[in-house]
């Protein structure tokens, strides 16, 4: 795709996993970790969506916060303001996904930014604390227009910050109902798919489907 410009990256689940919070959630919680991070994800993008819609945007800290109690107490496991706050802190510090470092790497011809739902006090320590922050000409929050993904003002931020028009963007996230927000917009898109699932049938298809991001650099030729 020589149209192709920039390159917008999803954060949290795309260069970053979010369920490396299982060691830690397990330390608290044994044999219990890999359930309440499952649940914490699930009620942290179903907040995102809900506040949207009711127009009560509290931003993605709050937002962590409050999934990761509903969590516990649905789970029945009891934990201490020392211990959410524990679990908060591994938000700053996920490990990002092993070929991430390659990829963006073998990306600098061309504008890198990432466009997500996280709060800039979440992503700036993030990147930092991966070593990653120097790869981006922009990191571009949702905090911006207090609303989340998929919602197109969000998407629009790309083009505003980058000076590059929409159809010569590239978008890549691993959640489907990202993909579908960014192709409806107008970018080009890209699903990594870890996990081999299936797309939800929203009217809209990537470019491409990849398996690692790795496999983004030889899809953009």
């Amino acid at each position: 795709m020589p149209g192709i410009q920039a390159v917008v990256f999803d954060a949290y689940g795309t260069l970053f996993d979010v369920h490396s919070v299982v060691q830690r959630c397990d330390g608290l919680f044994p044999g219990s970790g890999a359930r309440l991070s499952q649940l914490w994800r699930a009620k942290q993008l179903e907040y995102t969506w809900l506040r949207s819609l009711m127009g009560r945007y509290e931003d993605f800290g709050s937002i962590t916060r409050a999934a990761l109690r509903h969590a516990c107490g649905s789970l029945t496991l009891e934990v201490s303001e020392a211990g959410i706050q524990s679990l908060m802190d591994e938000y700053l510090r996920l490990a990002p996904y092993p070929e991430v470092d390659g990829a963006l790497r073998r990306l600098q011809d061309r504008k890198l930014a990432i466009l997500s739902n996280g709060s800039p006090a979440m992503l700036e320590p993030l990147l930092r604390n991966a070593g990653l922050t120097s790869y981006f000409h922009a990191v571009l929050s949702v905090d911006e227009r207090r609303i989340y993904k998929p919602h197109p003002s969000v998407y629009q931020l790309a083009p505003e910050r980058l000076g590059v028009p929409a159809a010569s963007i590239a978008f890549v996230s691993s959640n489907f109902w990202d993909v579908a927000g960014a192709s409806s917009f107008g970018f080009h898109t890209f699903w990594i798919n870890r996990s081999g699932g299936q797309p939800d049938p929203l009217g809209f298809a990537p470019a491409a489907v990849l398996r690692r991001l790795d496999e983004l650099p030889a899809a953009l030729t």
